[in-house]
């Protein structure tokens, strides 16, 4: 089941929203509500919902606020906005701040199951032993999990795991400078690494780097331009390139969906 948590001052609306919606049929259950903004911001903190249904307009704190504040703590919940049509503006605002959707009042019951449908279709939680996230994500991570685990066979190979995962974020970070760091020559490093690992040191030093990238782009607070910078790419036409090849998005395309 996913949690929803309801946040919205007007009693009237909230219970309406609560009690009349077959949450069960939706695959959702709803884990608290909430009559003001603040109360509201606490109890998402503590319950960790999958989706709110917050009013833009409340006291103490307005829905912008919160979500606003939600998303510069790294929260990324699906949210659906509440709003009058004076308000629209401000609906428009929250989609910014990446609200899924939004209702004009009043609105009819279907209209908020259809949208809470739309999201479920797509934050449907695996099922235990599947992985989340794409499928490239997923080969991705796999791909650097099965590296760690052979590795283990040699010191070596251990060791330039080790290696990139502490300096991936330098730019001049290459096989040599490995190689140099662990007083090996290039040559052999490579052919250990490959023999033992079945990858070669550059493709896997991309793919970590690629993995890190990752996981920044998922903050939207990361500008994808830092976001380059940080796993190591002084060149952000080729970091795109390099991104979309793997994952198969562009960073920016990535961090939209």
């Amino acid at each position: 089941m996913l949690k929803i948590v309801v946040v919205e001052d007007e009693e009237f609306v909230r219970k309406g929203i609560v009690l009349t919606i077959d949450w069960a049929a939706l695959g959702c259950v709803i884990a608290g509500e909430a009559a003001d903004g603040k109360a509201g911001l606490e109890l998402i903190r503590q319950v960790k919902p999958d989706i709110i249904i917050i009013d833009i307009k409340m006291p103490y704190m307005t829905g912008i606020e919160m979500l606003t504040q939600l998303r510069q703590e790294g929260n990324q919940v699906k949210a659906v906005i509440l709003t009058a049509y004076s308000d629209f503006l401000y609906a428009q605002q929250a989609v910014k701040l990446g609200a899924v959707d939004y209702l004009l009042k009043p609105f009819h019951d279907e209209e908020l199951e259809n949208v809470i449908k739309k999201i479920t279709l797509n934050l449907k939680k695996p099922a235990d032993g599947e992985e989340e996230g794409s499928p490239a994500e997923n080969e991705l991570s796999a791909g650097i999990e099965n590296v760690c685990k052979a590795g283990r066979q040699s010191k070596y190979v251990t060791a330039t795991v080790e290696y990139i995962a502490d300096h991936y974020s330098d730019s001049n970070t290459t096989i040599l400078t490995i190689a140099e760091a662990l007083k090996l020559s290039k040559g052999h490093l490579s052919h250990t690494f490959k023999n033992v690992t079945g990858c070669t040191i550059a493709d896997y030093l991309t793919k970590y780097r690629m993995h890190k990238a990752i996981e920044m782009l998922k903050d939207c607070r990361n500008r994808v331009g830092e976001v380059a910078e940080a796993v190591g790419y002084r060149d952000f036409a080729y970091f795109s390139y390099t991104f979309k090849k793997i994952i198969g998005l562009s960073p920016s395309e990535f961090q939209a969906k």
